[in-house]
């Protein structure tokens, strides 16, 4: 059974930092795409970043674009979301996912993954 568990999230002042972690067990064979969403009240879970897990390659939502970095570290089977210079506009509930099958701009779209962890709370104030 495929497990994805985040944690880092967490009450900040604007202008702060905050890293994410998450964790994905119980898969045997390796994933093409990882990346993060978030949701805020009120609205739709979106797109954040993305990492191509074979290339390395990431992309960003403009909005997280030069504030936000993913990046996997492999030995740890951990996947990280290091957030800067926090806006309130950053607060929601951060998700972790993984997609089996490939990777890259297109892959904003919930629907193209394939397991999710419950989320961490992240809440920036001004």
């Amino acid at each position: 059974q495929v497990q994805v568990v985040e944690s880092g999230g967490g009450s900040v002042q604007a202008g702060g930092s905050l890293r994410l972690s998450c964790v994905v067990s119980g898969y045997t064979s390796s994933w093409d795409c990882m990346a993060w969403f978030r949701q805020a009240p009120g609205e739709d879970r979106i797109g954040i970043a993305l990492l191509t897990t074979r290339t390395g390659d990431t992309y960003y939502a403009d909005y997280v674009k030069g504030r936000f970095a993913i990046s996997r570290d492999n030995a740890k089977n951990t996947l990280y979301l290091q957030m800067n210079n926090l806006i309130p506009e950053d607060t929601a509930m951060y998700y972790c996912t993984a997609a089996t099958v490939g990777c890259g701009v297109s892959w904003f779209m919930e629907r193209k993954y394939n397991v999710w962890g419950l989320g961490t709370q992240v809440t920036v104030s001004s």
